[in-house]
């Protein structure tokens, strides 16, 4: 399994942009699918963005065209960059990796929670209001 450690998280306004980093190590990085997922308080894990190991993107609609995911295979780490942030974006974000190198394109695959085995610890970011 790979280890997987967030950074970046902390506090902003409503409107502000921050940057979730998500450093992997372990095995090779450039195979595997990578998620991020979120969680605030008293709600479920949820999907935020995933992108596979060719580097195609896919996001949840609530922040689509907002949030960019991205991942640079030469330093095993993945990114989110969040902006025009807004409170309800305020959770634990966590970073996801699967554990099998597969070539899928169902969105389903890529939003789901099952689909990860690896998982960081998270990084909290509050946007106040």
């Amino acid at each position: 399994q790979v280890q997987l450690v967030e950074s970046g998280g902390g506090l902003v306004q409503a409107g502000g942009s921050l940057r979730v980093s998500c450093a992997a190590s372990g095995r090779a990085f450039s195979n595997y699918a990578m998620a991020w997922f979120r969680q605030a308080p008293g709600k479920e894990r949820e999907f935020v963005a995933a992108i596979s190991w060719n580097g195609i993107a896919y996001y949840a609609n609530s922040v689509k065209g907002r949030f960019t995911i991205s991942r640079d295979n030469a330093k095993n780490t993945m990114y989110l960059q969040m902006n025009s942030l807004k409170p309800e974006d305020t959770a634990i974000y966590y970073c996801a990796a699967d554990n099998e190198a597969r070539s899928r394109t169902d969105t389903a695959y890529y939003r789901a929670v099952a689909t990860y085995g690896s998982w960081g610890q998270g990084t909290q970011v509050t946007v106040s209001s």
